[in-house]
């Protein structure tokens, strides 16, 4: 048990710490013991590494410092996890060991190994007769070996060795408290004594000794691996190992662009200038890949982004508003580093944007539509990759997020035309004991291959690479494993290595120094991904792919939900009808395909806010540029007579015109007030684009006074609307009270006067018939009594002034003419 911590300036007696250090083990050991079932001598609790994952040995940044209060180890995904405070430092880890390097890596007869690091008192009292040196242990068992000694912390002298000659150390007559010193030893290989193949362990361990413990003992110690191979390997039994180089980013391209007709594109930030300047992460990545034989896997929107960066290009400014891009010449560098690079090089291309493959299998399926866009954006994403550097790429291969995969996974990564999928071995974990490592490709029927990434050399370089410390410790792991690999049996495997998709700096400098060290005159020969995925399958390696069940929730928690993908099934509806009125709809295609591409990124995971605003931004500027085009606000109109014309404005404030758009005004009360013929009436619409506007005249009939209201509403070719509806009101005044009784009068006029002339003619008939055909009568004075005034009869005689006047003016018995005014 750990001895009790002092309070600050205090100098306990010998006796008072013997008392102290009792009471400790009587009353501290058994209840820490119960409650944490660790042994009594643990000073922490213990993360236990899961087989199959990178070692847990490296340090966490600021682990060791002096004062420190927590230690932490590598995880199964190379993170940093926390493993409980720290007591006072004693015993074995009264020192601090930080190892900063270990050259070389791998070495042959004749060379001499040196270890150079810092050690630090983390203590209360002085150390003096310090000494480091180098303690080596017997070779390691298996890749399990590797684990449980890269997990262990305290000295055990039985595992640990003893040490390397007398005289290969670094002494030290004091260590003050808190103050690091460095150290560097050097053994020749010889002095080293290495046997038979294999890897052993080499301790770098501090001896000392305190005021309170007089006698030299192990003060601290830090555990590293020595792969030896006396010799090169048979070429029939050294192992193929594929390194995958990835070079993918974050979104950068907003779907903004710039309203000219370059459409210059408009970035969030710039950030990606960062990463490809001379010193980035991504131009790293390009010179370290450079000197090494790796299979390129490329996220075609990067190149595309940088593309895009090399011409005229704006930033977004903190209010909206952008500003003019500043670093052409750099993206026209890092453009031709990479394109001498790749030249003659294995280079996979990703769909574009690296699409999320888990999330459209666990949420994206559900949605319609979108599977299409990973099938578009795996042909945009070849021919991308293709054109811009000018090499000839393969899209064959799918990479599911830390090469996690159930069925759902592997039926959306093969939908697009992949017929690899990269997994990696603890999801498609080995279910038979295998004594040894199976090579990587894995039939898993349907034709598809499982290419399976080896996880502990895959997750070797995660976590902390900034450290030198951490950095050391990973590349004699990395390289620890793969020689154990080649030991295991004699025959030869090819092995597949995915590491994290984004490598920081430090962690690919810590991978490009690793792959140095296995060059084709050892253990390890370099093997493109095409070539390991067609390799024969090892007949006794698992093929069953994992159910969806044994999905970690650790991954599925960052997966996007099912509403992200019911947005891009709006957005996608939205630029469908928008494409369809526009005389130049590629304009509009092509970014807001890719931003749309962009949505689906595995970028986005552990950035949910982010991945929100990204497609909210797309929705809005998508819905700004459609409300360019649209109807001006139309006041109420009053209409004059019975009939008249009702203009309505159509405006186009787009850069190009448009077209195969339609517009219909729409009576909501036809009895009183009818557009056209009828209800409503389309007229087609075509306006050229630059604010112009097109005026659209309607002819309306009028049959009652009142209000009707009228909307006015665009659509498409196929009947769907677009854009909003205006809503007026037409107003029929023009048909007062007096105008309608007017009207009714004359009617009436007209009525009664064919009536009354109706009646005359039969009354002349019926007179005519009474006197005969001759005209006479039979009256005594030979007059006829129904004769006109002034004609004669029989002889011609005139009329009589005694005959008395009509009591009415004559009236002509011929039907009055049309329009001819009738008076009463």
């Amino acid at each position: 048990m750990a001895e009790a911590a002092d309070f600050p300036g205090t100098g306990p007696s010998p006796a008072h710490r013997w008392f102290r250090r009792a009471a400790t083990v009587l009353v501290g050991g058994p209840l820490l013991a119960g409650l944490l079932h660790l042994p009594a001598d643990s000073a922490a609790y213990a993360a236990v590494p899961v087989p199959g994952t990178a070692a847990a040995g490296a340090k966490t940044a600021g682990q060791g410092a002096p004062g420190s209060s927590a230690q932490g180890v590598r995880n199964t995904s190379g993170t940093v996890v926390r493993t409980g405070l720290k007591a006072e430092a004693t015993g074995s880890r009264t020192v601090d060991v930080s190892l900063d390097s270990l050259t070389p890596g791998a070495p042959r007869k004749g060379d001499t190994v040196t270890v150079s690091g810092t050690v630090t008192n983390e203590g209360r009292e002085p150390v003096t007769k310090a000494q480091v040196g180098l303690r080596l242990g017997a070779p390691l068992g298996g890749r399990s070996a590797i684990d449980a000694a890269a997990q262990r912390e305290r000295f055990q002298p039985g595992s640990d060795g003893t040490e390397v000659g007398g005289k290969y150390v670094q002494k030290f007559a004091r260590l003050a408290p808190g103050v690091p010193q460095r150290f560097s030893v050097s053994v020749p290989v010889s002095a080293l004594d290495l046997g038979i193949d294999g890897v052993y362990q080499l301790g770098v361990a501090l001896t000392g000794q305190t005021a309170a413990q007089p006698y030299p003992q192990v003060l601290g110690i830090e555990r590293t691996f020595l792969p030896w191979q006396d010799g090169a390997a048979e070429t029939k039994t050294k192992t193929k190992t594929t390194y995958l180089w990835p070079l993918i980013s974050t979104t950068h391209l907003t779907a903004r662009t710039r309203s000219d007709e370059q459409q210059t594109p408009v970035f969030k930030n710039e950030d990606l200038a960062k990463e490809i300047q001379p010193g980035g992460r991504l131009a790293q990545l390009v010179t370290l890949g450079s000197r090494l034989d790796v299979t390129w896997v490329i996220d075609p929107d990067l190149l595309v982004s940088v593309d895009a960066m090399s011409e005229k290009y704006d930033v977004e400014g903190p209010d909206g508003t952008t500003v003019p891009g500043r670093y052409q010449s750099v993206a026209k560098q890092w453009l031709n580093e990479l394109q001498k690079t790749v030249k003659g090089k294995k280079v996979v291309a990703l769909p574009f944007a690296d699409p999320d493959l888990a999330s459209l299998a666990h949420s994206g399926k559900a949605v319609s539509g979108s599977l299409g866009h990973l099938k578009e954006a795996t042909e945009v994403g070849l021919k991308a990759v293709t054109s811009i550097l000018h090499v000839k790429a393969t899209a064959d291969f799918a990479w599911p997020a830390e090469g996690a995969v159930d069925p759902s996974i592997v039926d959306v990564a093969t939908s697009a035309g992949a017929r690899r999928v990269i997994a990696r071995s603890d999801s498609l974990r080995e279910t038979n004991s295998l004594p040894y490592t199976p090579s990587a490709a894995r039939p898993i029927g349907g034709g598809t291959t499982a290419v399976v990434a080896d996880a502990r050399l895959s997750t070797a370089f995660q976590g902390d690479m900034t450290r030198s410390e951490n950095a050391t410790l990973a590349v004699q792991e990395f390289l620890a494993q793969s020689l154990m690999v080649t030991l295991q049996d004699n025959r030869q495997r090819h092995l597949v290595v995915a590491p994290q998709r984004t490598p920081t700096a430090s962690q690919a400098q810590a991978m490009a120094t690793a792959l140095r060290t296995l060059d084709d005159e050892r253990w390890s020969q370099p093997q493109d991904l095409s070539a390991a995925a067609k390799a024969k399958p090892d007949p006794a390696a698992t093929t069953q792919v994992p159910s969806a069940a044994a999905y970690p929730a650790s991954l599925r928690k960052q997966e996007m939900p099912r509403s992200a993908f019911e947005k891009l099934r709006i957005t996608k509806d939205r630029l469908d009808r928008f494409k369809m009125i526009l005389s130049e709809p590629d304009r509009v295609i092509t970014p807001f395909g890719r931003a749309m591409d962009r949505e689906m990124s595995t970028s986005w995971r552990g950035r949910p806010g982010e991945a929100r605003g990204f497609r909210e931004g797309v929705q809005q500027y998508l819905s700004g540029l459609m409300h360019q085009v649209g109807l001006i606000k139309k006041s109420n109109a009053k209409l004059s007579g019975r009939s008249a014309t009702i203009p309505v404005t159509v405006q186009n404030n787009l850069v190009q015109g448009v077209d195969h758009l339609v517009l219909r005004l729409t009576s909501t009360n036809p009895t009183r007030l009818k557009i056209g013929d009828g209800l409503y009436e389309e007229q087609p619409v075509k306006i050229t684009g630059g604010g112009h506007t097109q005026s659209v005249k309607f002819t309306t009939t009028a049959n009652a006074n009142g209000r009707v209201p009228v909307y006015a509403q665009l659509y498409t070719e196929d009947n769907q609307p677009y854009g909003e509806a205006v809503r007026f009101e037409v107003n029929v005044t023009e048909i007062t009270p007096t105008v309608i009784l007017v009207i009714a009068g004359g009617v009436l006029l007209l009525v009664l006067a064919g009536f009354r002339m109706y009646t005359q003619r039969k009354r002349a008939a019926r007179l005519q018939a009474e006197t005969g055909p001759d005209g006479g009568s039979d009256g005594d004075d030979g007059t006829a009594s129904g004769a006109a005034p002034g004609s004669g009869s029989g002889g011609g005689d005139s009329e009589q002034p005694s005959d008395p006047a009509p009591d009415t003016a004559p009236e002509s018995t011929e039907a009055s003419q049309t329009g001819e005014r009738v008076d009463r």
